[in-house]
């Protein structure tokens, strides 16, 4: 276990850059872009991002715990966090996300959207690369951790690329989709590699899967029941075509979409955790119960599924009611 350390920073603009660029591999940016794209973009983009997310993230958390690689030794190196240094190293599944999310976004817009594709590369990968840089400013992880991550999540996206269509259309029209979006990612989660001591991967992994369920249930319900809320075609993004008005319903359904999922989340935390509590007979300050599988999966999984059907759904409809579609 590591200890926090003493530095002292000589760079001011790294340092934050470096730090705000670690935060967009974290929770804090999926919970805000990945909704974000849906309520404000095109529904078709977000269903792509959160399936490669989900399905690349998994990868890289399951990778780490078998391949087992320590991070960098500290010292020499200065960890600037503390959350995550129980983990292994290999791959860096910030490198892994930022590669994916930048690129899959990139790819499902580029014929969708009128902007130079150029400037998307540019932009997608100044994006992964500031992620990826981060982790070593950080102490997180070393050049090859990195390097891997990219790579192996470049090499899952050409490989799912060709089959985007085909596993699109069997979100939105499988009668089984609910079903398996459900079962199969608590299956992988209850089954995750066992380690000697405890670890937050088979946590993340959990709050990922479950946020991914509970997305697509969201989709399918959607396309089942109701007409799609907004589309590529309430919005083209491009620069001339961006008015005030624009803003401020982009505003408006955003602040009023992650107030809802925020709201979600915290309600669905206490809820399961108290009953869970009840169930088990531990306290809900207790952090040992917590960490215990029955626990932590159900804990999770019943959370962030939550979260994502609420953003899917609920939020739609809530924008709808106040007039912001």
């Amino acid at each position: 276990q590591g200890c926090a350390q003493k530095y002292i920073v000589k760079n001011y603009f790294y340092y934050y850059l470096f730090k705000f660029s670690a935060a967009l591999g974290e929770e804090i940016f999926y919970i805000t872009f990945l909704p974000f794209t849906y309520w404000n973009i095109d529904h078709s983009v977000s269903r792509r991002m959160i399936v490669i997310w989900s399905i690349v993230m998994y990868i890289g958390q399951v990778s780490k715990d078998i391949l087992k690689w320590p991070r960098p030794l500290s010292p020499p190196v200065v960890k600037l966090e503390m959350r995550t240094d129980a983990e292994y190293g290999m791959p860096s599944t910030h490198a892994m996300a930022a590669t994916a999310i930048s690129f899959s976004f990139l790819i499902a817009t580029v014929n969708q959207y009128k902007y130079p594709f150029e400037l998307g590369l540019v932009a997608a990968f100044v994006f992964s690369t500031l992620v990826c840089l981060s982790r070593l400013y950080t102490g997180m992880h070393t050049v090859l951790d990195v390097i891997g991550g990219a790579l192996i999540s470049a090499v899952l996206l050409m490989l799912l690329y060709p089959a985007w269509d085909m596993i699109d259309h069997l979100l939105l029209t499988s009668p089984f989709c609910p079903l398996l979006s459900i079962v199969v990612p608590l299956v992988l989660c209850y089954n995750y590699p066992k380690l000697d001591y405890y670890s937050p991967t088979r946590a993340d992994t959990t709050t990922i899967l479950g946020a991914g369920a509970g997305a697509t249930v969201g989709f399918w319900l959607n396309n089942q029941y109701a007409a799609p809320a907004y589309t590529s075609k309430n919005f083209q993004l491009g620069f001339p075509l961006i008015t005030s008005k624009i803003v401020v319903v982009v505003l408006a359904r955003f602040f009023v979409g992650i107030f809802v999922v925020l709201l979600t989340r915290q309600l669905m935390k206490s809820v399961v955790l108290g009953m869970l509590g009840y169930r088990y007979k531990f306290p809900i300050g207790d952090l040992e119960a917590r960490r215990r599988l029955e626990v932590e999966v159900p804990y999770k999984f019943i959370t962030y599924s939550s979260v994502g059907f609420s953003a899917t759904v609920i939020v739609p409809l809530l924008h709808k009611l106040l007039g912001l579609m």
